[in-house]
């Protein structure tokens, strides 16, 4: 009897607490009908289908609660409420009300065209307070973002019938609170000027009106963070820190003063270099040559990067595909020096399952996939999926450039994500511009550098001065038929009318071309060319220019080639390097001319004194040798003022005469068959807060132009002679560019060489 009580009591505490009777069992229901009250605009239709209910199922009270969660989810009403009888479903709902119409008032920094595309409550949309608390969120964002910390802006909503609102944002746009001061505390080897050219954030300055990095942005002092900590360790400081960086709004609340404690550490330069390896089939004597790293110079990480890749990319090539080059990094306190050591190692067995591409909405897939030297099922390569991104950051397309990767569908594969935001790419200009030698001009340009979103470049522009015109089509494929091969054709048709000399030329020029890497830091460029010149109009001129202009139009086709090596490339320090150039264009492709036209230059370009003094030094020359015909005024060369300062455009070189007098009626530069030119300048702060953007040089030109094949008792300076010009430049930062101002002074010249005191160019480095 005690047996069968206490089974009887065991099964009666279980039926309690472990088999309660379930809710949801006892307020199902089957839905038969669904009936909907409150809506005005929104169907009964839809109203049931944001629920996610069925018709003759059976409803359970999770279901009625996630058929709730759904509807309220569509912010489209502010309450929603269920009543059930029997089978019936009552849903009563209160719509949102209607935007009517969205306007601002008090704004007066920024149009309401400007502040429209940052909302999203729009009239005839539906007004909802998430929308509301959204939009106030961005908009306060932009007007911090501009430096108008004190601004407030406060939504009205104005109710109207049939369930319409108005909105009103009224605006207070407050004060511009910019940047006063940037400092820092703890550097020794640069200065605060040097420093403060490294980051994005600006100090304000008499250009506030024009410069709009001035004001304090969180997301920008990021940027300047990791700026500044590149900075420092690709000059060798590893030990580098940046402790805090502090922001303080003035006493006055009209700026702000941002002080960077910042810890340098020594400057290290790179020790011994070796290569070590756990695969005892690998030499690692074969890889040397491959690493560019020298005994006592300034360390840089990109620099073992590089040798990292190099490395790895002649063991894939071996057939090595999963051996990683890592390096390993001793540090010597008592010399400053970094030992490193390249130690090869096995790497983790993985293969490309698929590479992904988001957020291009206008640039095709294959622009980006093609920067990608490896496919789907490849082996998995760090350094090539590395270079994969730094190939597609270069193309100049993207603001933003995210590559991750992601584990694939098996533990040997990954998935290569990228993320990219594009940017604007096109332009369309109208204005006008001028130059010491043309003078004012017109300018209509058009550019597209993702022309129909394939990554091409595309531009056409019409630049007219008082004597001459331009009109020139350029078109160039980064990636024609393989991925390293460049295709480009250039098209242009310049005539002038009486500029620096008494009679009119004309010039047709149609160039396709080809250009490919030969090397790590070398291009290779060749070309054809085909171009018509012809001169015309002749009034007081010359003996020789009479026959040239006589002689009509000229053709002339040519193979060409252009070499560039840049040691510059990929330096993320000091770009301290050396550019060289030579080119040759052979003449006699068909045309009137038979020949080679040879140039070259060679550039140096070097930093000091803590990277405030930049100093270059330009070689350039170039010869003109024709076997059949004769040159003219378009062939032969011109020492322009960018060539050698101090001199008109034409102002050198053989001219011709009348009885070797030259007046202003009659002298006329011919240009020579040589040149030769030396340039040497050095660039240094001028003492003003660098927020002007303004520094100032000094410069020594020499020079040379000589030979003519054709020549007369009337031609002076044939033989040539070396000029030579010192001077001092003035560089100016602008928002129209660079602009550059020189002024000269000629140390030796010829009687008759026309002298050029000031001129105003554009700034280029080589």
């Amino acid at each position: 009897m005690a047996k069968y009580f206490l089974i009887f009591l065991i099964g009666f505490l279980c039926e309690i607490f472990l088999f309660e009777p379930s809710t949801v069992s006892a307020n199902a229901f089957k839905l038969t009908s669904v009936s909907v009250e409150g809506n005005n605009r929104i169907s009964r239709d839809a109203i049931f289908n944001y629920s996610d209910l069925k018709l003759a199922s059976i409803v359970s009270n999770e279901d009625l609660s996630r058929a709730y969660k759904n509807i309220i989810s569509s912010e489209l009403f502010k309450s929603v409420e269920f009543s059930q009888s029997g089978g019936n479903l009552k849903i009563f709902v209160q719509e949102y009300p209607t935007v009517n119409s969205v306007s601002f008032e008090g704004n007066k920094r920024f149009t309401d065209e400007k502040l429209e595309p940052l909302i999203t409550i729009k009239p005839r949309f539906v007004f909802t307070p998430f929308a509301l608390e959204s939009d106030l969120t961005s908009l306060k964002s932009f007007y911090k973002n501009a430096g108008r910390l004190g601004a407030r802006i406060e939504p009205k909503i104005i109710k109207l019938s049939d369930n319409r609102v108005n909105v009103v944002f009224e605006i207070y746009d407050g004060p511009l609170v910019e940047i006063e001061k940037i400092s820092f505390v703890g550097n020794r080897d640069f200065t605060d000027r040097r420093l403060r050219r490294v980051l994005q954030s600006k100090q304000a300055g008499p250009l506030r009106k024009v410069i709009l990095r001035d004001v304090l942005i969180e997301e920008r002092i990021a940027v300047d963070r990791r700026l500044l900590t590149e900075f420092y360790r690709s000059r060798g400081y590893i030990d580098f820190k940046i402790n805090d960086i502090n922001a303080e709004l003035s006493e006055e609340k009209d700026g702000f003063f941002i002080v960077y404690n910042i810890k340098e550490g020594p400057q290290f330069k790179v020790g011994q270099v070796s290569i070590s390896s756990q695969l005892n089939e690998i030499d690692t004597d074969e890889f040397y040559p491959l690493i560019k790293l020298k005994s006592g110079e300034i360390y840089s990480p990109s620099l073992i990067e590089l040798a990292s890749e190099n490395i790895e990319e002649n063991l894939e090539l071996k057939g090595y595909n999963f051996i990683r080059a890592e390096p390993q990094i001793s540090k010597n306190l008592n010399e400053l020096v970094l030992n490193i050591n390249f130690k090869l190692v096995k790497g983790e067995r993985l293969f490309i399952e698929r590479i992904d591409i988001n957020g291009n909405t206008s640039t095709l897939d294959r622009v980006i996939r093609r920067q990608f030297f490896l496919a789907e099922g490849d082996p998995f390569s760090r350094n090539k999926i590395r270079a994969a991104r730094e190939r597609i950051k270069s193309l100049g397309l993207f603001s933003k450039v995210e590559v991750n990767i992601l584990r694939g569908q098996t533990n040997s594969s990954v998935i290569v994500d990228v993320n990219v935001r594009e940017k604007p790419t096109g332009s369309l200009s109208f204005g006008a511009g001028y130059s010491s030698a043309s003078g004012l001009g017109g300018i209509i340009e058009y550019g597209e550098k993702n022309f129909l979103g394939r990554g091409q470049s595309l531009s056409f522009a019409i630049k007219t001065g008082k004597d001459d015109q331009l009109y020139e089509f350029l078109f160039f494929e980064p990636m024609f038929l393989r991925n390293d091969l460049g295709f480009g054709f250039n098209v242009s048709w310049k005539d002038t009318n009486k500029q620096n000399a008494d009679y009119d030329t004309s010039a047709i020029l149609l160039q396709p071309y080809v250009i490919f890497p030969i090397g790590d830091k070398s291009t290779l460029k060749v070309d054809y060319s085909y171009s018509e010149n012809d001169l015309s109009n002749a009034g007081s001129v010359g003996g020789l220019i009479a026959d040239e202009v006589s002689e009509g139009n000229k053709s002339s086709s040519g193979l060409g080639y252009m070499f560039t090596h840049d040691s510059r490339l990929y330096k993320t320090g000091p770009k301290n390097g050396f550019l060289f150039q030579l080119g040759q264009k052979f003449i006699g492709l068909g045309g009137d001319q038979e020949g080679v036209k040879s140039t070259v230059k060679a550039a140096a370009y070097r930093e000091a004194f803590k990277e405030e003094l930049k100093m270059k030094a330009v070689f350039e020359g170039g010869n003109l040798s024709l076997n059949k015909g004769s040159s003219s005024v378009n062939d032969r060369f011109f020492l322009s003022s960018s060539k050698m300062r101090g001199f008109k455009p034409g102002g050198l070189g053989p001219r011709e005469c009348p009885n070797r007098q030259c007046t202003n009626s009659i002298n006329d530069a011919l240009g020579g068959e040589n040149f030769a030119v030396a340039r040497f300048e050095a660039e240094f702060p001028l003492g003003l807060p660098e927020e002007y953007g303004i520094s100032g040089g000094l410069f020594y030109d020499i020079g040379n132009l000589w030979s003519l094949s054709q020549t007369n008792s009337n031609v002076l300076y044939e033989e040539g002679s070396w000029r030579q010009s010192i001077g001092a430049s003035i560089f100016w930062k602008t928002p129209i560019g660079p602009l550059r101002f020189n002024f000269s002074d000629v140390l030796s010249k010829d009687l008759y060489d026309l002298e050029e005191s000031f001129d105003l160019t554009i700034s280029t480095r080589f």
